[in-house]
């Protein structure tokens, strides 16, 4: 089985502060799709913005990550269960879960491994919903040099599952009969230019350049997006949300 990576624990508390958090209109368009809301496992769950969501709906949620600091981040609730364990490997009961979520987190499973281990957990004609943002983008002059430090940069310091990002989840296996999803989801978030650095600081590929370069590349970027960006502004990022769903038949 592949081996799990867990690149986000260091930063536990600035993934939390600083990442996008999804529109209710994405899990609007998954709930249409599912017909009983008695158990939802959200898996690589992080610090638990997903579950959260879910919480809403379903009678009970269990979330699961491999990151202890990352879910001792996540907000407490009485039908919500948190617990540390692999995708591709958990105790949970067979034909368990309504629904089961993945939010940009799949492309680090061992694909074929969590989809028997989906198929195992879910109940009959449960669903299967994976979904990812892309690079964020700007309507102004800081795009193209967002763009270069993402491309350029740090190009060469993400993991080689970072292309399934950047190919819209459209590349992963995917074993379930699919859904199709018309709708186009984005995620709309105001940053000053000391946040966009904190957002960038959570990117796993700049972990790893401070440690070949033992340098940080974002004072850099920001001086360079000065220019553009008076302090203590704030700008709209837009994410684009991809999103795969699958009937899981059994």
């Amino acid at each position: 089985m592949k081996q799990a990576k867990n690149l986000f624990s260091n930063q536990a508390k600035e993934y939390k502060r600083f990442r996008p958090t999804y529109p209710k209109a994405l899990y609007q368009r998954i709930l249409q799709e599912v017909k009983d809301k008695d158990h939802a496992w959200d898996c690589g769950t992080g610090n638990g913005q997903v579950p959260t969501e879910l919480a809403k709906h379903f009678t009970t949620v269990t979330a699961t990550d491999i990151s202890q600091s990352q879910l001792d981040q996540a907000e407490p609730s009485s039908n919500i269960t948190y617990q540390i364990c692999r995708a591709e490997q958990t105790n949970f009961s067979n034909d368990s879960f309504d629904l089961i979520t993945v939010a940009q987190a799949i492309h680090w499973f061992d694909f074929k491994a969590f989809y028997q281990e989906v198929t195992r957990v879910s109940r009959p004609n449960g669903l299967l919903a994976v979904w990812g943002y892309g690079l964020l983008q700007f309507e102004d002059k800081v795009n193209p040099l967002i763009s270069h430090f993402y491309r350029d940069v740090t190009g060469p310091y993400w993991d080689t599952e970072r292309h399934y990002i950047d190919e819209a989840y459209q590349t992963i296996p995917f074993e379930f009969p699919e859904i199709a999803v018309e709708e186009h989801f984005a995620i709309k978030q105001d940053f000053t230019l000391t946040e966009l650095g904190g957002y960038l600081n959570t990117w796993s590929s700049i972990q790893k350049y401070q440690k070949v370069n033992n340098s940080n590349p974002i004072k850099e970027l920001l001086s360079s997006l000065e220019t553009y960006w008076p302090e203590n502004t704030r700008k709209t990022a837009t994410f684009p949300i991809f999103m795969r769903l699958g009937r899981i038949l059994k």
